[in-house]
This record gives structure tokens, C-alpha cells and sequence, in this order.
């Protein structure tokens, strides 16, 4: 019996939790977490038992009729406003989806604690280099050549001893004239990701997961010592079961989450300075650190790099330059099987070259840039000595496709007109395709800007002066001088054109790269003005309009009919997007729940004051009890008006 009473009891209770439950969230008309659902239910039920002792117990037990009903079921409302208004204060609290279930909690400590250790370890070794002030807010100091030094000196160290993730991002930062003087970027540019070469039998796990056999299903051979050894990945040498010889690239063991790991830390350190310094904010730190974060995770996935390299390929129509053929079929996110093209660097076959020779690959490899840049919109953005190959018949080839820029064709265009107002020596027309390029500030002096491009040309684009990489320097630091932030793209092609231009330098000393841009666009691109293109403006604008002319002597014979006839009208249809009739309906419903529940209350005010009318009890007389529930009802209405509020200052 005694069973029988508490499983009775308990069907009782799981009944009443789940009324409440449901209860609650209809009233308030927003969906909640189980979790906190449950606890209000729960609560609910706590205070229902007190709640109808104290208000049924106020009930003679000789009172007639369904008195005592009424106030049970007011002890019931009192108990489901109690749950309302928990589910009120903890959306405001604690909104919902902020807290993560108890699984996810979980691996998120665990993260959490893998993060931590790493970033102290990270903290340590700035603060042991001489970091930790910057961290705490203090702007560098930037004026005297010999601190400049001394601070890039440490920031090379730092990044050096951080490890594959921020090796990289000092890389990266060291082709960024835009944001660090010259002594940083001659420190960083020392930062080399060459290590250890990781055990064959962990390589061998990767190519076989990747593969999903045996290497040697795939593979006649495939030769266990790299070729070379990186970070992030090393090269294998290999033969296929066809015959062919190609070149494997695998991405060391459980490197993924360990860049993961510390991207999430370099997003943290990029928010704490950008947040105490101005330098950080001006330089926009934060969304440098979001682009490197791209990019790296890009440069991660080899299949990114495959699709990279067939892109630029198909890009390339100079059949002196080539690119790797890739192997989709036995290529994965870890693993990328290429075409072994036979030759040797070009810092090392250099030497071996006449000065025509020199002279006409430079011409090659800058052409061949600057056809991918302003004409495909796909190019090869790292050109440096080492990602290009010297082969044996003389031409050349591109390697390395983890970093590729892509360009849409308004910013082609802008580089077009940008590079034709630099040959007309027009300071004006490269501010205005500057302006095209860059996010335009809400306040821009473009008479200083004008100016400053003016003396820019001066000192590097006039006849006899040679073109160096300081060029590329004062071109970021006046963008950067007038609040100019480049945008990652744009910086990508400022990037490869700095980058090549000191290959080029290398390569063939004197070599102009000025004069054989100019005479790459006065070759390939149309002037602009020109015969050619006002033609091809004018047929693309005839095309579209002409639909429009096919349509226009029929609408403005109608439009004169009706003007005529009198029937000429205009209808404008308010509200005509769902979203706005949508927010408006909304608006309304909260404007009106508000005017309700302070109806309701103040009705309940004047009632419960009021001694007169039939007593229901010795103390409570019915119009005191309308005013109770009308004090519930207008409580419900005032809480569903301010659990929506809530919830929508946490979408917005």
C-alpha cells in the first residue's frame, strides 16, 4: 500500500512539473532550456503546497459553495508566477545558449585548461623577452632607431621560441610595411620554420589514413627520408605504380590542433592589446589576426592547396612558367600528391645564368605576376627565391600554393586605373583609385592625400631612380599616415609585388620593374579612355537598357491614357517587406501587453483597497479576490513583455 501511495505521489509530481513546464513557457511564449525549465517547473511545485496551505487554510471549513477552489486555483497562479518570474531573471542573468550543456561543459574545460596552460606558457616567454609591458597597455617606444631595434630583436626571439603558429605570424608580419618599420621587418624576415623531420612511422600513419591502405597500393616506392623538413609539413619523394615521379607533401602528426590551440591564443593577445593601446587600434589588430587565422587554417587543408595550384595554372598562359601538376585522386586534407618537376632553386641554379639569360626570366616571372594579378584575379602570393624552381630547360616554375590572393574585378579594375595613373604621373588619379581599393574613412584630407602621392612619385618613379623595396615601405606607410586600413586582398598584391621585386632585385641586379610594368600595361591592358574600351562600355550599357527601350513607348502611352482619361494614380503599398510587418507586428504586441498588464494592475489596486462588496471570506471580499487575480494576470503580462526585451537585447 505503502508503494502504492508513493508511486502515486510521484506520478502526481512528474504530472504537475510538466504542467508548469508547459505552462510557463506558453505564457511567457518563448522557447527555454530544458535545464531551466525544469528547475522553474520544480520551484513551481515547491510553492504550490505552501502557497494553497496559507491561502485555502483562510477558508472557513463550513464555507459554501466552490470558494475554496477559487483560491487553490489562485494558490496554483501565485506558484506558476513564482516559476515565471525565475525564468524571467535567469534569461536576463544567464540568456539562453550562453551556457553550454553539461558535455559540451565539460570539453570545454578541458580546452579551457589546455588553453591555459599554453597561454601562460606564451606569457612567460614575452615577459621574458621584454614584452609584458605592451601587454599591459604601454605604446612602444618607436622613435629611436636603436629602441626599434631592440624591440624587434625581442619580438623575432619571442615568436622564435612560441612555435610553428607564431614563426608564422611573425613571417607574415614581415611582409606588412604598412604596419612596422623597417627594423622589425628586417628582424622578422630572419624567422625560419625549418625543423626536425618528423619519424617515418608517424608520416606513414597519416599517408595510410589518408590513402585508406597501404602506401604500397598506391605507391611502387616512396622514400622514407624527406626531402625536406617544415612546421607545418615535410616533402617525400615517391613513384607511382604508373611510373610517374612525383612529390608528396605530409602534414606533420597532430600538428592541427596545436595551431588551433594557438590561434585561439594569438585572437586573445590581438583583443587585450587592441583593446589598451592606440597603436593596436589604429593598426587594426584584430583583423590582422582574423586574416592570419584564415589563411593558416587555409594552408592546413591541403586540398585548399591543390584547388590553389590548378587555379593559378589555369591562370598562367606563359608556358615558360609552370606549376606542379596536382593529384586529386590521391590527395586528402593531410596529404598532396604533385607532379615532381626536375630542377633546383633559383638562389642556387642562378649562378649557372648569363645576365640575358637573368634579365629574361625576371622579365618571365614579373609578367607572369602581373597578369595573374590584374587580369585572372588568382595569383601566387609568396614568390619568394625559395617557392621558385629553376628547371633544367631554363624556364621556371611556382611552388608553394598554401598562399594564393584571389581579386574580384572591381579591385582589378581599380589596380588598372591605379597602375595607368602611375605611368601618367597623375597624383590625382592614383588617389581616387587608391580611395577605390582601400575602405574609404568618414574623414579623409585627399588634398594632403594628393600631395603625399605627388612626393611619393618624386623619389621613387622618376627616370634614373631604380626601384627598391623601400618603394613598397613608404607606399604602405603613407596609406597608413592618412587612416587608410588595406584590406587583406590588396595587402596580398602589395605583398607578392614587394616580395617579388626582391627576388627580382637578387636575380638581375638593375632590373627596372617600374618601366617593364609600364611596358606590361601598355602591352596587355587597354588604356583607359581608350577607343576600345569607350566601346565596350557602351555595348555593355546598350544591352542592359535595351530590354527597358523595348518596354518604354508602351508604359508611357499607357501612363498618357490614364493622365487623360483621369485615372492616373499612384499606389504605394506600405509595408510591403514581410520583415517589416514583422517587426512592426511585434512592436505592437509588446506596446499593447504593456498597456494591459498596467490596466490590470492598476485595476487590481483600486480592487484589493476596496472594503465594500459580498465577503467570500471573514477578510477577503470578492471584488479583493478579482483584484488578486487580476494582480497575477497583469504580473504574466508585465514578465512576457520583459522576457522578450531581454531576448531580443541578446540577438541584437
Amino acid at each position: 500500500m505503502d508503494a502504492l501511495i508513493v508511486t502515486a505521489l510521484a506520478v502526481t509530481a512528474v504530472v504537475m512539473i510538466a504542467a508548469f513546464a508547459l505552462a510557463a513557457r506558453r505564457l511567457l511564449g518563448l522557447r527555454f532550456g530544458r535545464v531551466r525549465t525544469l528547475l522553474g517547473a520544480v520551484l513551481a511545485v515547491m510553492l504550490a503546497g505552501p502557497a494553497s496551505q496559507v491561502l485555502v487554510g483562510s477558508v472557513a471549513r463550513n464555507q459554501p459553495g466552490i470558494t475554496p477552489l477559487w483560491f487553490l486555483l489562485l494558490a496554483f497562479a501565485c506558484a506558476l508566477l513564482g516559476s515565471m518570474v525565475f525564468l524571467v531573471i535567469a534569461e536576463a542573468l544567464v540568456p539562453s545558449g550562453s551556457v553550454p550543456g553539461p558535455v559540451q561543459a565539460v570539453g570545454a574545460l578541458r580546452r579551457r585548461a589546455g588553453r591555459s596552460r599554453r597561454y601562460l606558457r606564451i606569457t612567460r616567454i614575452l615577459v621574458r623577452h621584454g614584452l609584458g609591458p605592451y601587454l599591459r597597455g604601454r605604446d612602444p617606444d618607436l622613435d629611436a632607431p636603436s629602441s626599434r631595434a631592440r624591440l624587434a630583436r625581442s619580438l623575432r626571439r619571442a615568436l622564435d621560441e612560441g612555435g610553428v603558429t607564431f614563426v608564422k605570424l611573425g613571417q607574415v608580419l614581415s611582409t606588412r610595411g604598412d604596419l612596422l618599420p623597417p627594423e622589425f621587418l628586417d628582424e622578422l624576415r630572419l624567422l625560419q620554420d625549418q625543423v626536425e623531420p618528423a619519424p617515418w612511422a608517424e608520416i606513414e600513419r597519416v599517408v595510410t589514413g589518408e590513402l585508406g591502405g597501404p602506401v604500397e597500393e598506391s605507391f611502387a616506392s616512396f622514400e622514407r627520408e624527406p626531402l625536406a623538413a617544415a612546421s607545418i609539413a615535410q616533402v617525400h619523394l615517391a613513384r607511382l605504380r604508373s611510373g610517374e615521379e612525383v612529390v608528396v607533401k605530409v602534414q606533420r602528426p597532430g600538428i592541427a590542433p596545436v595551431v588551433e590551440r594557438d590561434l585561439d591564443i594569438v585572437a586573445r593577445l590581438a583583443r587585450t592589446v587592441e583593446r589598451r593601446t592606440r597603436w593596436a587600434r589604429g593598426a587594426g589588430l584584430g583583423d590582422l589576426a582574423r586574416g592570419f587565422a584564415e589563411a593558416l587554417r587555409e594552408e592546413l587543408d591541403f586540398r585548399v592547396e591543390a584547388a590553389n595550384m590548378a587555379a593559378v595554372a589555369a591562370s598562367s598562359k606563359d608556358p615558360a612558367v609552370r606549376a606542379p601538376v596536382p593529384y586529386p585522386r590521391l590527395s586528402g586534407r593531410r596529404m598532396l600528391v604533385m607532379e615532381r618537376l626536375h630542377g633546383v632553386p633559383l638562389a642556387a641554379g642562378q649562378d649557372g645564368l648569363g645576365a640575358a639569360e637573368r634579365e629574361e626570366i625576371a622579365r618571365t616571372l614579373l609578367h607572369t605576376l602581373l597578369e595573374q594579378i590584374l587580369l585572372n584575379g588568382v595569383f601566387h602570393a609568396d614568390p619568394h627565391p625559395g617557392n621558385i624552381m629553376l628547371l633544367s630547360d631554363r624556364s621556371v616554375a611556382l611552388l608553394d600554393y598554401g598562399s594564393v590572393g584571389r581579386l574580384d574585378g572591381a579591385l582589378r579594375a581599380a589596380l588598372q586605373r591605379l597602375l595607368a595613373a602611375l605611368d601618367r604621373a597623375d597624383p590625382a588619379g592614383v588617389g581616387d583609385a587608391l580611395l577605390e581599393l582601400v575602405p574609404r574613412p568618414d574623414e579623409i584630407d585627399e588634398r594632403e592625400l594628393e600631395r603625399a602621392i605627388g612626393r611619393f612619385m618624386a623619389r621613387h618613379l622618376i627616370p634614373g631612380v631604380a626601384p627598391d623595396s623601400r618603394m613598397f615601405g613608404d607606399l604602405f606607410r603613407m596609406v597608413f599616415a592618412h587612416g587608410l586600413s588595406v584590406p587583406p586582398e590588396v595587402a596580398a598584391v602589395f605583398r607578392a609585388l614587394g616580395t617579388v621585386e626582391g627576388t627580382l632585385t637578387r636575380l638581375a641586379p638593375g632590373f627596372d620593374i617600374v618601366r617593364e610594368a609600364r611596358d606590361f600595361a601598355g602591352r596587355r591592358l587597354a588604356p583607359p579612355g581608350g577607343r576600345e574600351e569607350i566601346r565596350t562600355a557602351v555595348v555593355q550599357e546598350a544591352v542592359r537598357l535595351l530590354p527597358l527601350l523595348r518596354r518604354l513607348p508602351r508604359s508611357v502611352d499607357r501612363i498618357v491614357g490614364a493622365a487623360e482619361s483621369g485615372r492616373f494614380s499612384v499606389n504605394v503599398r506600405l509595408f510591403a517587406d514581410p520583415r517589416d510587418r514583422r517587426h512592426v507586428t511585434g512592436l505592437l504586441h509588446q506596446a499593447l501587453l504593456t498597456v494591459l498588464a498596467a490596466t490590470a494592475g492598476l485595476m487590481a489596486v483600486l480592487l484589493l483597497g476596496s472594503e465594500s462588496g459580498p465577503r467570500v471570506t471573514t477578510a477577503v471580499t470578492l471584488y479583493q479576490l478579482i483584484g488578486y487575480n487580476l494582480l497575477v494576470v497583469s504580473a504574466v503580462l508585465a514578465l512576457r513583455v520583459l522576457v522578450a526585451v531581454f531576448r531580443e537585447r541578446r540577438e541584437d
